[in-house]
């Protein structure tokens, strides 16, 4: 069982291993939800989530006996470095299998602490029985991501944080994947004060927490596809369910479309990096049906490699209507080009590349095709640079931008 007891232990036992994760207030996020929004960033520990918290005391917990056989868990990424951490803290071997989906940063990473990586399956799902047959074969010990009650009781120890920094706290978002943080953190939440809610937040498209309350018991979906990896999970915990029935008040839902612009916010307003899964509790504060209450937002992660911030951060401009690209049609003579680039530089539109192809048409003096991509400072600044160019003749027709470089 998860009691105060164990969540007083848990919490001064994961002192030895994280780092102060300071709740932050955001002037942001509070003015666009009517409410008091603070962060608590644990994408700001040393592994780059809050699961060393879990991994670190479960290993505590254990014989030596148990852990001298090795630890060995799958993960998308995050429990793998917790894991991987504590196993080196702890003098023993770690075998992590992940999935073959994981970005590059957190297998490195990964391997970084001297755990051996297996990549297997396309999600955790897979991962996870891959895990369980080489646990068998080699007669290691087990470290569940989230079904497993000292792991979420680690986790939990977030909530006793945001407690003692912000004690009139009126709502905790909490991310979720197989239900591990939820758990813990309502758990404690509701100990500590009864009156708290604490709720879940799900990608929509990998929503198993949500499926399984409604169900009244664990269900798995049949597929789990979002940009959130941390979350890709079809089926949550059989063991940490009865708590989540019992302690977490709703689950909101987001589109992955949410995501990808609160990548730019908390970028742009915190300058902080934090995956996808670690956006949730951000994205679900447009979705809150309430104003003025002290809002706290749990950023689980910030390990995301280079190449997915890359493809986030273009995305997020498009949706933002910070770039774009428009096509035009021009006579093939002297000077159209620059009446086209005279219009743009009037409303202050920032050229970022041009296309010009003059084989649209077999008749080159009727029409050549120009295609612009253009930095906006937003959606209605991005309608003004269009309608100007309407006006001046040239009929400009919207695209996406296949590449901002």
């Amino acid at each position: 069982m998860m009691t105060l007891e164990s969540f007083e232990k848990a919490a001064e036992k994961v002192k030895e291993v994280t780092l102060p994760t300071n709740l932050i207030y955001s002037d942001y996020f509070s003015q666009m939800s009517g409410n008091k929004v603070y962060l608590k960033p644990e994408n700001l520990q040393n592994t780059g989530a809050y699961k060393v918290r879990g991994a670190y005391y479960k290993a505590s917990t254990l014989t030596k006996e148990e852990l001298a056989h090795g630890l060995i868990t799958a993960s998308a990424g995050n429990h793998a470095q917790g894991v991987a951490n504590a196993a080196k803290l702890f003098g023993t071997k770690a075998v992590i299998v992940m999935p073959t989906t994981t970005p590059l940063i957190k297998v490195n990473r990964t391997r970084s602490y001297g755990a051996e990586v297996v990549l297997h399956g396309s999600v955790y799902d897979e991962s996870y029985q891959k895990a369980l047959e080489i646990a068998e074969e080699r007669n290691m010990t087990f470290v569940h991501p989230f079904n497993d009650l000292a792991v979420a009781t680690g986790q939990g120890s977030i909530a006793m944080e945001i407690f003692k920094e912000l004690p009139t706290v009126d709502i905790i978002l909490v991310p979720i994947g197989g239900g591990g943080l939820a758990a813990g953190v309502s758990t404690l939440a509701k100990m500590l004060n009864p009156n708290i809610k604490v709720i879940g937040v799900e990608p929509a498209n990998a929503a198993c927490m949500k499926a399984s309350l409604k169900a009244g018991k664990v269900v798995s979906l049949p597929s789990a596809v979002t940009i959130a990896d941390g979350t890709a999970v079809k089926t949550p915990g059989d063991v940490v369910f009865p708590y989540i029935q019992k302690n977490l008040d709703d689950i909101i839902t987001v589109e992955d479309e949410e995501l990808i612009v609160n990548f730019l916010d908390v970028v742009e307003n915190h300058k902080m990096v934090v995956e996808n899964s670690g956006l949730l509790s951000v994205a679900a504060l447009k979705h809150l049906n309430c104003k003025d209450k002290r809002v706290v937002s749990i950023l689980s992660g910030g390990n995301m490699d280079i190449i997915t911030m890359s493809s986030v951060v273009q995305h997020g401009l498009i949706e933002r209507g910070r770039v774009f690209t428009v096509s035009v049609q021009l006579p093939d003579r002297p000077g159209e080009l620059v009446n086209v680039a005279n219009v743009i530089a009037q409303l202050k539109g920032n050229v970022i590349r041009l296309e010009h192809n003059q084989f649209v048409s077999i008749n080159r003096n009727a029409a050549v095709e120009l295609k612009i991509t253009l930095e906006a400072f937003g959606h209605e600044h991005k309608e003004q640079i269009v309608s100007a160019l309407r006006d001046k003749g040239y009929d400009p027709k919207l695209e996406n931008p296949t590449s901002l470089y």
